[in-house]
Formats: structure tokens, sequence, C-alpha cells
């Protein structure tokens, strides 16, 4: 599948081997718009896929977060002014789980991210204009991170997203992207 994807912003250094996506950022790339700070970013980096109204995608991702707003996980894409990525970033010392939701304007949600050996899955589920977001540390249990609408209409793209908003060399593996049918489970069903 990260064969087909297109890059939104390619990164300097990537590579795909081993069904995994390699990639180390490249300079001051963020995706933001507006809210606190003024400033309109479009400049991280997203490998994408064309996605149908209702599906669900996820992907594993590891990463050695250093810097300050480092971040990698998975973005859902309507245009640059509506879009929505969710992952680590790293933020006050310490690795975050969190999202932001932009349609015009950039929200940010952030938590403590539970401890996880190796790495951490991003699941996004489109279907009937909601979107869930999901986490999870070990593959088996998913909590609810983001339940929020978004347009559920033609040309959205999704993908593994990466970007050091103030530096560069961030490197992210991800592994396991896959994008299928909706899940149709109930909210509180966390596998």
């Amino acid at each position: 599948m990260l064969e087909r994807g297109t890059w939104l912003n390619e990164p300097p250094h990537w590579n795909i081997a081993d069904d995994a996506l390699h990639v180390t950022t490249g300079p001051e790339g963020d995706f933001w718009r507006h809210t606190y700070y003024g400033f309109v970013h479009d400049s991280g980096h997203v490998l994408a896929v064309p996605v149908s109204a209702h599906f669900t995608a996820q992907v594993f991702v590891e990463a050695d977060f250093q810097h300050l707003y480092e971040q990698a996980g998975l973005m859902l894409r309507a245009s640059p002014a509506i879009w929505c990525k969710a992952g680590a970033e790293f933020s006050d010392g310490e690795r975050m789980i969190g999202s932001v939701l932009t349609q015009e304007k950039s929200d940010w949600a952030t938590c403590r991210m539970p401890e996880a050996s190796g790495g951490f899955w991003v699941r996004m589920t489109l279907k009937d204009g909601v979107l869930r977001v999901q986490y999870s540390t070990d593959g088996h249990r998913w909590p609810l991170l983001r339940l929020c609408p978004f347009p559920a209409e033609d040309g959205l793209l999704i993908g593994p997203m990466c970007c050091s908003p103030q530096g560069e060399s961030l490197r992210v593996t991800f592994r396991h992207f896959s994008v299928g049918v909706a899940q149709r489970k109930d909210l509180h069903d966390l596998s």
C-alpha cells in the first residue's frame, strides 16, 4: 500500500524496505493553521493514499523523539484547511499522545502517553461524517483519542505523517499501514 502513496512535502531522506516506510524529516516542517500562534504551516511530510468517505486506516509508528513538537502518526486531509492529524508529539520534555483537528483553524488536544515499548499504533475510522481516532500501545486495546465531525467527501487522502517544527532529522519508521472498510464497532469496544 505504501508504494501507491504520493508525497505531500517529500522529505529529504526516505525509503520503503521490508514493508516499512523509513523517513528522516526535513527542517522546520509542520501542519498548523492560525490558532494561538497566528501562522499557517502546511510543510510537514505525509505519504498519502486516496480513501473513500467510509474507511478504517491504521499504522504502527516508531520514532526517537528528542526535540520540541517533533511528531509522527496519521493524517487525514480533505484540503489544506480541513484535516486531522493524530499520533505522538514531543512536548514539555516527554512524549505525548494527541490530535489536531483543523477546519480553517487548528485545535490541539494532548495528554501524557502511556509507556510503549518500541512504538505505538494510530487508527482512524471515518463513517457517516464522523471521525473516530484511537491509539494503542500493544495492538490489542484501542482507547478513544478523539471523536469529531469530518466531511465525508470525494478527494480525501490519508497516510503516515511526520514533521519537526523546530528542527530536523527526526527518524521515523512506519509499519503495517493499512486502509480497509470502516469498522462498525461500538464506541466503547476497545478492540
